[in-house]
Protein backbone atom coordinates (compact mmCIF):
# COMPACT_ATOMS: atom_id res chain seq x y z
CA UNK A 1 0.00 0.00 0.00
CA UNK A 2 1.21 3.90 -0.80
CA UNK A 3 2.08 5.61 2.02
CA UNK A 4 1.49 9.35 1.96
CA UNK A 5 1.79 12.58 4.46
CA UNK A 6 -0.73 14.86 4.88
CA UNK A 7 -0.73 18.01 7.53
CA UNK A 8 -3.92 20.08 8.92
CA UNK A 9 -4.56 23.57 7.21
CA UNK A 10 -5.38 26.11 10.09
CA UNK A 11 -6.57 28.12 7.43
CA UNK A 12 -8.75 27.53 5.05
CA UNK A 13 -8.57 30.95 2.58
CA UNK A 14 -8.09 30.77 -1.39
CA UNK A 15 -5.10 33.28 -0.26
CA UNK A 16 -3.50 30.90 2.08
CA UNK A 17 -4.01 28.07 -0.58
CA UNK A 18 -1.87 30.38 -2.73
CA UNK A 19 0.95 30.68 -0.26
CA UNK A 20 1.04 26.58 0.12
CA UNK A 21 1.63 26.22 -3.65
CA UNK A 22 3.95 28.83 -3.46
CA UNK A 23 6.09 27.18 -0.65
CA UNK A 24 5.91 23.74 -2.52
CA UNK A 25 2.40 21.87 -0.95
CA UNK A 26 -0.60 21.01 -2.62
CA UNK A 27 -3.97 21.85 -0.71
CA UNK A 28 -6.36 18.66 -0.31
CA UNK A 29 -9.48 17.75 1.06
CA UNK A 30 -9.93 14.42 2.70
CA UNK A 31 -13.90 13.53 2.72
CA UNK A 32 -16.58 10.33 2.91
CA UNK A 33 -17.62 8.76 6.03
CA UNK A 34 -16.66 11.01 8.34
CA UNK A 35 -16.51 14.93 8.51
CA UNK A 36 -14.33 16.61 4.90
CA UNK A 37 -10.63 18.08 6.61
CA UNK A 38 -8.92 20.42 4.67
CA UNK A 39 -5.17 19.06 4.49
CA UNK A 40 -2.14 19.38 2.32
CA UNK A 41 0.78 17.06 1.10
CA UNK A 42 4.22 17.91 0.32
CA UNK A 43 4.08 18.38 -3.27
CA UNK A 44 7.91 16.47 -4.13
CA UNK A 45 6.83 13.62 -2.19
CA UNK A 46 3.58 13.24 -4.25
CA UNK A 47 5.04 14.10 -7.50
CA UNK A 48 7.20 11.15 -7.24
CA UNK A 49 4.35 8.84 -6.43
CA UNK A 50 2.15 10.29 -8.56
CA UNK A 51 2.47 8.26 -12.12
CA UNK A 52 2.17 5.06 -9.85
CA UNK A 53 -0.96 5.77 -8.72
CA UNK A 54 -4.86 5.49 -10.03
CA UNK A 55 -8.31 6.00 -8.96
CA UNK A 56 -8.20 2.40 -7.73
CA UNK A 57 -4.78 2.68 -5.77
CA UNK A 58 -5.48 2.65 -2.09
CA UNK A 59 -2.92 5.24 -0.23
CA UNK A 60 -2.72 4.80 3.60
CA UNK A 61 -2.35 8.63 4.35
CA UNK A 62 -1.05 9.48 7.58
CA UNK A 63 -2.18 13.33 9.21
CA UNK A 64 -0.58 13.47 12.49
CA UNK A 65 -1.41 10.38 14.69
CA UNK A 66 -4.17 9.40 12.55
CA UNK A 67 -4.31 7.83 9.38
CA UNK A 68 -6.59 7.56 6.87
CA UNK A 69 -7.05 5.12 3.98
CA UNK A 70 -8.03 6.89 0.84
CA UNK A 71 -8.62 6.83 -2.51
CA UNK A 72 -8.20 9.89 -5.01
CA UNK A 73 -10.59 10.99 -6.58
CA UNK A 74 -10.04 14.09 -8.07
CA UNK A 75 -7.43 16.25 -8.76
CA UNK A 76 -6.82 19.76 -10.88
CA UNK A 77 -3.95 20.81 -12.59
CA UNK A 78 -2.38 24.21 -13.76
CA UNK A 79 -3.29 24.81 -17.50
CA UNK A 80 0.19 26.41 -17.76
CA UNK A 81 2.33 24.38 -15.85
CA UNK A 82 1.04 20.89 -15.45
CA UNK A 83 1.46 20.80 -11.80
CA UNK A 84 -1.22 19.79 -9.33
CA UNK A 85 -2.79 22.28 -7.81
CA UNK A 86 -5.18 20.44 -5.75
CA UNK A 87 -6.39 17.10 -4.61
CA UNK A 88 -9.67 14.88 -3.50
CA UNK A 89 -8.85 12.39 -1.44
CA UNK A 90 -11.90 9.96 -0.64
CA UNK A 91 -11.62 8.28 2.57
CA UNK A 92 -12.79 4.32 2.38
CA UNK A 93 -14.49 2.03 4.88
CA UNK A 94 -13.46 -1.13 5.94
CA UNK A 95 -16.10 -3.77 5.29
CA UNK A 96 -17.79 -1.20 3.15
CA UNK A 97 -18.77 -1.81 -0.78
CA UNK A 98 -16.92 0.80 -2.68
CA UNK A 99 -17.05 2.02 -6.57
CA UNK A 100 -14.68 2.97 -8.35
CA UNK A 101 -12.49 2.82 -11.70
CA UNK A 102 -9.90 0.72 -12.53
CA UNK A 103 -7.70 0.77 -15.16
CA UNK A 104 -7.42 -1.58 -18.44
CA UNK A 105 -4.46 -2.67 -19.47
CA UNK A 106 -3.86 -5.29 -22.86
CA UNK A 107 -1.20 -7.86 -22.72
CA UNK A 108 0.37 -9.19 -25.43
CA UNK A 109 0.29 -9.24 -29.09
CA UNK A 110 -2.20 -10.26 -30.76
CA UNK A 111 -2.40 -12.74 -33.93
CA UNK A 112 -4.41 -10.45 -35.95
CA UNK A 113 -1.99 -7.90 -35.46
CA UNK A 114 0.94 -10.11 -37.08
CA UNK A 115 -1.34 -10.86 -39.69
CA UNK A 116 -2.00 -7.03 -40.46
CA UNK A 117 -4.92 -6.48 -38.49
CA UNK A 118 -5.30 -3.28 -36.69
CA UNK A 119 -5.89 -3.14 -32.46
CA UNK A 120 -9.20 -0.67 -31.68
CA UNK A 121 -9.35 -0.23 -27.86
CA UNK A 122 -12.39 1.45 -26.63
CA UNK A 123 -12.45 1.23 -22.71
CA UNK A 124 -9.17 2.21 -20.88
CA UNK A 125 -10.23 1.61 -17.55
CA UNK A 126 -13.70 -0.22 -16.07
CA UNK A 127 -15.89 0.88 -13.02
CA UNK A 128 -16.60 -1.70 -10.59
CA UNK A 129 -17.89 -2.52 -7.30
CA UNK A 130 -16.16 -4.36 -4.61
CA UNK A 131 -15.27 -4.28 -0.66
CA UNK A 132 -11.61 -2.43 -0.24
CA UNK A 133 -9.62 -5.46 0.61
CA UNK A 134 -11.22 -6.82 -3.09
CA UNK A 135 -9.67 -3.79 -5.00
CA UNK A 136 -7.75 -4.64 -7.77
CA UNK A 137 -5.16 -2.06 -8.83
CA UNK A 138 -5.63 -2.57 -12.80
CA UNK A 139 -7.36 -5.18 -14.81
CA UNK A 140 -4.89 -7.15 -17.70
CA UNK A 141 -6.39 -8.60 -20.26
CA UNK A 142 -4.51 -11.26 -22.46
CA UNK A 143 -5.32 -10.49 -26.24
CA UNK A 144 -2.92 -12.84 -27.83
CA UNK A 145 -5.41 -15.17 -29.38
CA UNK A 146 -7.30 -12.50 -30.68
CA UNK A 147 -7.56 -12.92 -34.79
CA UNK A 148 -8.87 -10.21 -36.94
CA UNK A 149 -12.23 -9.49 -36.59
CA UNK A 150 -12.32 -10.94 -32.79
CA UNK A 151 -13.16 -8.37 -29.82
CA UNK A 152 -13.23 -8.99 -26.18
CA UNK A 153 -16.59 -7.88 -24.23
CA UNK A 154 -16.87 -6.48 -20.05
CA UNK A 155 -18.59 -10.17 -20.32
CA UNK A 156 -15.36 -12.08 -21.57
CA UNK A 157 -12.54 -10.25 -18.63
CA UNK A 158 -11.44 -12.12 -16.20
CA UNK A 159 -13.47 -12.81 -13.05
CA UNK A 160 -12.29 -11.73 -9.83
CA UNK A 161 -13.21 -12.85 -6.63
CA UNK A 162 -15.22 -10.19 -4.83
CA UNK A 163 -15.48 -7.64 -7.61
CA UNK A 164 -18.86 -6.99 -9.93
CA UNK A 165 -17.75 -4.98 -13.16
CA UNK A 166 -20.61 -2.44 -13.16
CA UNK A 167 -20.03 -1.28 -17.07
CA UNK A 168 -22.57 -2.92 -19.83
CA UNK A 169 -21.76 -6.95 -20.49
CA UNK A 170 -22.05 -6.11 -24.19
CA UNK A 171 -19.95 -3.37 -24.36
CA UNK A 172 -16.50 -3.90 -26.54
CA UNK A 173 -13.06 -3.52 -24.89
CA UNK A 174 -11.53 -4.33 -27.74
CA UNK A 175 -11.36 -5.11 -31.30
CA UNK A 176 -8.70 -6.36 -34.38
CA UNK A 177 -9.91 -4.89 -37.31
CA UNK A 178 -8.89 -5.01 -40.74
CA UNK A 179 -7.03 -2.09 -42.16
CA UNK A 180 -9.01 0.69 -43.62
CA UNK A 181 -6.79 0.19 -46.85
CA UNK A 182 -7.49 -3.46 -47.24
CA UNK A 183 -11.24 -2.77 -46.56
CA UNK A 184 -11.16 -0.30 -49.60
CA UNK A 185 -8.93 -2.37 -51.88
CA UNK A 186 -11.61 -5.38 -51.32
CA UNK A 187 -14.82 -3.19 -51.98
CA UNK A 188 -13.12 -1.54 -55.08
CA UNK A 189 -12.43 -5.06 -56.35
CA UNK A 190 -16.59 -6.52 -55.23
CA UNK A 191 -17.38 -2.96 -57.60
CA UNK A 192 -15.10 -4.63 -60.37
CA UNK A 193 -16.37 -7.75 -60.23
CA UNK A 194 -20.14 -6.65 -60.54
CA UNK A 195 -19.27 -3.84 -63.01
CA UNK A 196 -17.77 -7.08 -65.61
CA UNK A 197 -20.82 -9.40 -64.73
CA UNK A 198 -22.93 -6.20 -65.06
CA UNK A 199 -20.78 -5.63 -68.53
CA UNK A 200 -21.44 -9.43 -69.76
CA UNK A 201 -25.00 -9.46 -69.28
CA UNK A 202 -25.69 -6.29 -71.44
CA UNK A 203 -23.27 -7.87 -74.21
CA UNK A 204 -25.64 -11.17 -73.89
CA UNK A 205 -28.75 -9.72 -73.94
CA UNK A 206 -27.62 -7.41 -77.03
CA UNK A 207 -26.27 -10.81 -79.00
Amino acid sequence: MQMLTANLREKKSKGDAGRLRRSGKIPAVIYGHTDPQSVYVDAHEFSLKFHTLSESTIIRLAVGDKSHEVLIRDFQESILTGEIQHLDFYEIEKGKLLKTNVAVYLVGTAIGMREGGLLETFVHEVEVECLPKDLPPKMEIDISELQIGDSIHISEMPVLEGVRFLNSPDQVVCTVAHRAIEVEEEELEEEELLGEEEEETEDTEEA
